[in-house]
């Protein structure tokens, strides 16, 4: 395996990825433009572990040429060694594969570049910015850290999606998608600041599109001075 996964799996190869053929055993519409596949690991949860937000890169074919793209593992059960991934579905090969996966179906995947490393101390507050893109990322993440209070920023809509906030301890502030996330950023900048202030050891994490990423993660760590360990930041998607 691997062999046709072109220059990004040879990559991938160089830094011991390891290869797993994933088999699909059922699927489901959560909303009309947000997908849940199931499936049967082909023994990855068994040789790998398990962590918070961990993430897997499926292998899809794009016009005849390999492409690769990250998915975060939801309920991942290694004894029965099952997870499932959710697809916000939009334009692109991933999202028909998705919109078409039956059971039977297989599918490679290569796990190499994921982890998860919790902040000492643990975060008093958890200060999470995301989308429909990383919200089983955003669920892992919450779990992970089940009795801390959270405020999150989420760009879009939550009616209907499998969010995972209770909201006894997580405040959710939506806000409409706006001049390529830019509207998601001013809010933040507009909020965040006070909210740092008022807890003694935050953790922010943040996980958007890649031009809003950067942009937030850089305002976190050079004008709010958040320490690298205590701010987590991943491009999950690039706006055309």
């Amino acid at each position: 395996m691997g062999q046709g996964h072109g220059w990004q799996g040879a990559v991938l190869k160089l830094m011991r990825g390891k290869d797993y053929v994933l088999t699909v055993t059922g699927a489901e519409d959560v909303t009309e433009d947000y997908r849940r596949v199931h499936l049967t690991d082909g023994g990855l949860l068994a040789a790998t572990g398990v962590h918070p937000t961990m993430w897997v890169r499926l292998w899809f074919d794009n016009a005849g040429k390999p492409h690769q793209r990250a998915y975060t593992l939801v309920d991942p059960d290694p004894a029965a060694g099952t997870f499932s991934l959710e697809f916000a579905l939009h334009e692109g090969c991933a999202s028909d594969w998705a919109r078409t996966a039956r059971a039977g179906d297989t599918i490679e995947a290569t796990v190499q570049g994921t982890g998860f490393h919790p902040p000492e101390p643990a975060p008093s507050h958890v200060f999470a910015i995301g989308d429909p893109a990383s919200l089983p990322a955003l669920n892992s993440l919450l779990g992970a850290f089940a009795a801390t209070p959270a405020t999150l920023w989420f760009e879009g809509a939550t009616d209907g999606l499998p969010c995972r906030a209770d909201t006894a301890r997580h405040e959710i502030r939506t806000v409409p998608r706006e001049d390529g996330g830019a509207r998601l950023a001013e809010r933040v900048r507009a909020e965040l600041p006070a909210l740092l202030r008022a807890t003694p050891h935050p953790y922010v994490w943040i996980a958007c599109d890649t031009a809003t990423t950067r942009t937030l993660a850089a305002y976190v760590r050079k004008e709010l001075s958040v320490p690298k360990e205590r701010l987590h930041a991943l491009g999950y998607w690039r706006a055309d």
